[in-house]
């Protein structure tokens, strides 16, 4: 074990870790299966053992190992449901809500709420996101635009192209494809994203919400060659043939 002076200054790489664990378990950037439950089950177990150090140190790493911990929980609390019978994926807003773990959801909002008694850190902004969708009882009941402001939080404590694009999604949900495709498009003159097929495939979705079909199937041909999961390329070819149906 680690002196106690010596753990608030290795805090930061540690939650690090365990989170890239968590999201290689959740999707996987390899082909197979999306997602894999032995990381997810592994990262949450280390999250839990990580809290029970953090009460040596102050407040501000005991706030981020409780908000790491939520963070986990409620994303894996929605993995029953993020796939259907033959492996596809289903898009958080279509899943079956009964097939969360609610139990587990409960326990990731008590965490947040601990999380946010101390100085908010990037993983309890996280958490607190993750646990406004989980808190929604229908897709169409969950709350953009308190999502919208939490991005806005994150944006001003741990900027980065991928939370902007984020915000953008949120912001196209609460206002609108047309002002979440303004937000895409700032976001890609300022660069950095250009290789990310995600930036590609939220375009194509919100230019496909638009009625925009010939420019959304150019955007979905640009995220297929640059996604690596299988699970999500099936995806994108079915929305790729969809509007090329449409143009």
């Amino acid at each position: 074990m680690p002196a106690t002076t010596d753990l608030p200054e290795r805090l930061d790489a540690v939650l690090t870790v365990i989170y890239l664990i968590f999201k290689e378990g959740y999707a996987s950037s390899r082909s197979g299966p999306l997602i894999r439950s032995d990381l997810c089950a592994e990262a949450i177990r280390l999250g839990r053992l990580l809290r029970t150090l953090m009460p040596l140190t102050p407040s501000g790493g005991s706030s981020e190992a409780a908000g790491l911990l939520a963070l986990m929980l409620l994303h894996d609390s929605r993995r029953n449901a993020r796939l259907d019978a033959t492996g596809d994926l289903i898009l958080l807003e279509e899943q079956d809500r009964s097939q969360w773990n609610h139990d587990q959801i409960a326990e990731g909002v008590r965490l947040v709420e601990e999380s946010l008694q101390g100085p908010a850190g990037p993983f309890a902004v996280q958490a607190a996101i993750a646990a406004v969708h989980c808190e929604a009882a229908r897709a169409e009941d969950t709350d953009w635009r308190q999502i919208v402001r939490l991005y806005g939080v994150l944006e001003r404590i741990q900027p980065s192209p991928v939370v902007s694009l984020n915000r953008a999604v949120a912001i196209a949900m609460a206002e609108g494809a047309e002002a979440g495709l303004a937000e895409v498009a700032a976001l890609s003159k300022t660069g950095g994203l250009e290789n990310y097929y995600l930036l590609h495939a939220v375009r194509a979705d919100l230019l496909r919400r638009t009625g925009s079909f010939q420019q959304a199937a150019e955007s979905y041909r640009r995220a297929l060659a640059l996604v690596t999961n299988d699970a999500e390329r099936r995806f994108l070819e079915r929305r790729l043939r969809h509007v090329e149906v449409k143009r």
